[in-house]
């Protein structure tokens, strides 16, 4: 009834539901009628999400100018997740030209809000450069801890390689393990692995081989190569689990599929 009368949020609220198939059967039509009719009125939540459509081909042809620019009308609102999307057009010269000044200038936007994937890719784009970005290790920690505060696990991740190799910051193991704790506790493959090596050669915590297969176990069970190789190790060793020289050939099997898969997915 209130969008019936006017109201945009209630129109950009009616759009979201016919979109999700919330309340109402989906109906991608009815998504883009109400959604437009909200953005047409100035509701950056529905001018973002009519963009999103159009990138999508939802209810309309797939067009990715017009996306970004129903984005673009979000994003000069101050639209955090909108100058995050338009950030990664700019990236990928996707309805728009190629301009990494234009990605980082929209996504340092959204990163100054708090936006926590822009924060991880200003961090990403500082540490490797390229494109016209200069490289700038301090600026990709800045950023990188930003979003590590936020829980971003990758983030955390690279911040604990960071404290653990001293690099932009003063080398401090136990800092390190905590940050890769973080990250493995949310499942991060390569913290897991991280941890597990720490533990096999007693780096800022006593060494324990049995610990130590329990967290390569845990990132193999993610298919993460590395760690597959070092169970292999271990059983081939008898490193913290009883020497078995078929179940290190198993777990060396698994490796070399892993690797093989990898290399495949990279091609």
């Amino acid at each position: 009834m209130a969008a019936e009368q006017g109201d945009a949020a209630a129109q950009f609220s009616l759009g979201s539901a016919y979109s999700r198939g919330e309340g109402v059967p989906k109906d991608e039509a009815e998504a883009v009628r109400w959604s437009r009719m909200a953005a047409e009125q100035g509701h950056a939540g529905a001018q973002f999400s009519l963009g999103g459509l159009y990138w999508n081909g939802e209810g309309v042809p797939k067009d990715p100018p017009q996306a970004v620019r129903w984005c673009r009308m979000a994003a000069e609102q101050g639209d955090a997740e909108a100058q995050f999307y338009l950030g990664a057009a700019y990236s990928y010269g996707n309805g728009v030209p190629k301009d990494w000044a234009e990605a980082v200038r929209w996504s340092r936007m959204a990163a100054e809000q708090g936006h926590l994937g822009a924060q991880w890719c200003l961090g990403w784009t500082y540490e490797h450069g390229g494109n016209g970005v200069r490289k700038d290790p301090a600026e990709a920690l800045r950023w990188y801890r930003k979003a590590a505060e936020q829980g971003h696990a990758d983030a955390q991740h690279k911040l604990g390689l960071a404290y653990h190799i001293g690099e932009g910051v003063a080398e401090d193991i136990e800092e390190s393990l905590r940050l890769w704790r973080k990250a493995a506790e949310q499942g991060h493959a390569v913290s897991q692995f991280a941890i597990g090596l720490a533990y096999h050669d007693g780096a800022g915590v006593a060494e324990d081989p049995v610990e130590a297969v329990r967290w390569y176990r845990m990132a193999a069970e993610q298919g993460l190569p590395e760690a597959l190789q070092a169970l292999g190790d271990a059983y081939a060793k008898g490193e913290g689990v009883t020497r078995d020289g078929e179940a290190a050939a198993g777990w060396y099997y698994r490796a070399a599929l892993s690797r093989e898969a990898r290399r495949g997915e990279a091609e």
